[in-house]
């Protein structure tokens, strides 16, 4: 029987660049780093109020990472999004869609990590 979630695994190009985009837009903490066996660079990010990790992966002479359209995405949920959303621009990240109200009366918008790993911002309704 599946106890509980411990991470989700993303492949990118540049990891150092995708891990300085989780930290400054979102505010995640480098859990830790390692080197695989394989020679991939491994970055686990924590995620707030959460035991699950968000596992950033580069691999050495692999293919480039090419996200299709709507593949995946992380959501988190924020307080309130209008102020999310102008810290966000603050730090020079633009909401690539929304906000948009939902059929129950959360809002939601999107911001594209570096490969084009959506992630989804969600106030929930109150």
């Amino acid at each position: 029987m599946v106890k509980k979630l411990l991470h989700t695994r993303m492949r990118v190009n540049d990891i150092e660049r995708t891990v300085k985009f989780y930290e400054q837009a979102l505010e995640l903490k480098v859990a830790r780093r390692s080197v695989s066996p394989r020679g991939a660079q491994i970055v686990f990010l924590a995620t707030p109020n959460s035991d699950e990790e968000i596992e950033i992966c580069q691999l050495p002479n692999s293919p480039s990472v090419q996200v299709q359209p709507d593949l995946m995405h992380l959501a988190f949920e924020v307080e309130d999004l209008g102020t999310f959303t102008a810290q966000l621009e603050k730090k020079g990240y633009k909401l690539s869609d929304g906000p948009t109200k939902t059929g129950s009366g959360s809002v939601i918008a999107f911001i594209d990590a570096p490969e084009g790993y959506e992630v989804e911002l969600i106030q929930r309704a109150k």
